[in-house]
């Protein structure tokens, strides 16, 4: 007996460039691998220490510091939106978006520590 097969539907096509994205990753070089995940951990390491010293420093202490940020990403992220139409990301908007995302999970990780 053979499958029938399957329709053309929104939720296969999801599935697809699911499969693909996660196959891609598994596709790249280590070159590429390696660099997107340092550009995590180096945006996690700045974001850390940067909230460290200049919280202390700069005027209004940690919500300018949290609103800098906030601006920060929503300008990258408005970026990314209107510059790349691609289903491809190059490797530059990648370790971008990494830096972000970890300069992100610093901030949030630090607010919990602080307990606000």
């Amino acid at each position: 007996m053979s499958r029938s097969p399957l329709q053309r539907t929104r939720f296969s096509a999801l599935e697809r460039r699911l499969g693909q994205l996660f196959l891609g990753q598994l596709r790249n070089s280590w070159r590429h691998a390696s660099l997107a995940l340092l550009s995590l951990l180096v945006g996690y390491f700045l974001s850390q220490n940067l909230i460290a010293v200049v919280i202390y420093q700069l005027p209004g202490g940690r919500p300018a510091m949290v609103l800098s940020m906030v601006l920060a990403v929503e300008v990258l992220v408005r970026l990314r939106s209107r510059l790349l139409r691609t289903e491809t990301v190059p490797l530059a908007w990648l370790m971008l978006d990494n830096l972000r995302i970890g300069a992100t999970y610093a901030a949030v990780l630090e607010a919990f520590k602080l307990g606000t």
